[in-house]
């Protein structure tokens, strides 16, 4: 069997899973040379060849136990009508949404030309991955698209924050194509070979607790269902960064197979929170790639004490940085291996 989907069907995997959020990036040199190749980050999605490349690219290095698809949470909004770019040294450049009006020329479902490619994309990854790998597909949340859809690129997203808490008629309205569009999306993943999904809500954390429910868990927890209505039981982590004390609510709210967690968060204290079948994933501190490898194996150590394989996904708690250099990773993997192995 496949040791993620073992971890996430509540089976005892044959060692614990690994994989890195952002694990093709830009700390690999055979990323930035295939970047370079494509021309832009936007034009690299959107080539299937391409993009499934950089997805193959650190399971050739490292004995990750799965595969994401090369994309970004953006293709969804920008499928939707909205103009989109990523500029050296800003980052995503966004056009805005601000009213009803502009909510209503918003694509309907019918028209989202753009996710073929990244469907074709999965696919390939698919055909190219071995036995024992798990291909995981994703999309962002709708609290965090819609942040960006009205803030228009990298911000602090108080004014979207401002929108939502007001909840005027149009957010609502957002909000909906949103998780229409979503799943539109992700069920086009599993249809082209996507074995697990992981939705990112990596705004999560600036929303108010109150406001939680109705902003975060709840649209989540529509997109899970209406994605198990089609494939019951479908495995899906969600990743709600920042919410600190409420991972649990937000597993148990939007009926999660696994929740990520943060590196400032207690991995034990949330596994002891969640029902048995429940399973976390993290929670590394990215950082603690760009010390020296003893910092390191400590560091992965204290992320293991204590939790066990078959309801832990080792990953960092955000996604791995630029200025990592790729032999730290390898170590991390063998520090992982060794840990277990020392358990047995």
């Amino acid at each position: 069997m496949k040791p993620l989907l073992d971890v996430l069907q509540s089976r005892i995997p044959e060692r614990r899973p690994i994989w890195v959020m952002r694990q093709a990036g830009r700390y690999l040199p055979e990323y930035r040379a295939v970047r370079d190749k494509a021309g832009s980050f936007l034009k690299l999605c959107y080539n299937p060849e391409l993009a499934c490349e950089v997805t193959l690219q650190p399971l050739r290095r490292y004995d990750f136990d799965a595969a994401i698809l090369f994309s970004d949470i953006l293709v969804v909004p920008q499928a939707m009508g909205l103009a989109l770019d990523f500029r050296e040294g800003e980052g995503p450049v966004l056009q805005t949404v601000h009213n009803s009006s502009d909510v209503d020329q918003l694509r309907s479902v019918g028209d989202f030309a753009e996710f073929s490619s990244v469907w074709q994309t999965v696919e390939l990854v698919k055909a190219g991955l071995a036995k024992k790998k798990t291909l995981i597909g994703f999309c962002g949340a709708p609290w965090t698209v819609a942040s960006y859809m009205i803030e228009g690129g990298s911000s602090n997203r108080k004014q979207a924050l401002a929108v939502a808490l007001e909840n005027p008629a149009w957010y609502g309205q957002l909000v909906e194509k949103i998780i229409a569009a979503s799943v539109l999306y992700l069920l086009g993943q599993i249809k082209a070979g996507a074995e697990v999904l992981q939705i990112f809500d990596s705004w999560a954390g600036d929303v108010p607790m109150a406001a939680q429910k109705r902003l975060v868990i709840d649209p989540i927890k529509r997109i899970v269902n209406a994605v198990r209505e089609v494939h019951a039981g479908f495995p899906i982590i969600v990743f709600a960064r920042g919410v600190n004390s409420q991972h649990s609510a937000v597993a148990v709210g939007t009926s999660a197979s696994a929740i990520g967690i943060e590196e400032d968060c207690s991995l034990a204290a949330v596994l002891a929170s969640l029902p048995d079948k429940m399973a976390v994933q993290g929670n590394l501190a990215p950082s603690a790639l760009l010390g020296s490898s003893d910092a390191l194996k400590v560091a992965v150590g204290a992320v293991l004490q204590g939790v066990p394989k078959a309801r832990h996904i080792f990953n960092l708690g955000h996604g791995i940085t630029p200025q990592v250099d790729p032999a730290m990773v390898a170590k991390l993997v063998d520090y992982v291996r060794a840990y277990d192995a020392e358990q047995l």
